[in-house]
């Protein structure tokens, strides 16, 4: 266990995503007025805390085998298609979704009692993802600044 906690490139990046969270908690709490825990384990919103943790990997990857390795290489390529995934494939679920929802609430009360509305909040915007990937840098920039 003690080697997991003192493998930086694996805590740094868990320390990246739960600043992401945290974040959104309390950018939810001020628009609002209320504390809504779910907020640290949803997905979806700002900043994107998928891209936060990836490229909180690549770059303690980069810092800690070296920008010409194949480890840091490996880690801007997982990056890279993380955050096309949230920007990309995931925010045209998000859409889907809400024009689904509409749909449903559209077609009125002659819906089954059991449906449930699409979660709409899946995928990110490009500026979520950009704020998430500038995030996880920084944060991993400092964290191995510190080491």
């Amino acid at each position: 266990m003690n080697e997991i906690l003192n493998n930086h490139t694996l805590t740094i990046p868990g320390v990246c995503w739960l600043a992401a969270q945290v974040i959104k908690m309390i950018v939810n709490l001020l628009r609002n007025r209320r504390l809504d825990l779910r907020y640290m384990v949803s997905s979806g919103g700002w900043p994107s805390s998928h891209a936060a943790y990836v490229c909180g990997l690549a770059t303690s990857l980069g810092y800690d085998k070296g920008l010409g390795s194949p480890e840091f290489a490996a880690g801007v390529v997982l990056a890279s298609i993380v955050m096309y995934d949230a920007a990309g494939v995931r925010l045209a679920v998000s859409k889907q979704a809400v024009i689904l929802n509409q749909i449903l609430d559209d077609m009125g009360r002659g819906r089954p009692p059991d449906s449930q509305r699409l979660r709409e909040l899946v995928g990110h915007t490009p500026t979520q993802v950009f704020a998430g990937a500038i995030l996880g840098i920084a944060v991993a920039v400092y964290l191995t600044s510190r080491l």
